[in-house]
């Protein structure tokens, strides 16, 4: 807590509360906000390949990893079976990895010319 802003806040009379609302929670969102979204990628990604392993949700619960794992005997035959859920996990996580991304180039400051 030794930022220059917040210094300057201190010095101008500002509580602590009103430093946390006003200087430390607007610069703190952006951040997180952007975590957040490419966690849920890799949870995404944790549980479907959890779930391919044996190691998800049981049957009848529908889990795209399950689902993948179960089309690969079907590979030949119908090709469809399998690929759908990957294009459908590859689909989602590369989804919100951009969207991650496009909100760090759009919150970042630092990162804005």
């Amino acid at each position: 807590m030794q930022q220059d802003f917040i210094l300057a806040a201190r010095m101008m009379g500002a509580q602590d509360n009103r430093i946390m609302l006003r200087h430390l929670l607007p610069n703190a969102v952006a951040p997180i906000l952007v975590l957040c979204t490419l966690r849920i990628a890799t949870a995404i990604l944790t549980a479907a390949s959890l779930s391919f392993l044996g190691l998800g949700a049981q049957p009848p619960t529908p889990e795209w990893g399950a689902m993948l794992s179960d089309g690969r005997q079907y590979l030949v035959i119908a090709p469809h079976v399998a690929t759908t859920p990957g294009l459908a996990i590859l689909i989602t996580v590369l989804s919100f990895n951009l969207l991650g991304d496009g909100l760090r180039d759009a919150l970042d400051p630092r990162l804005r010319v």
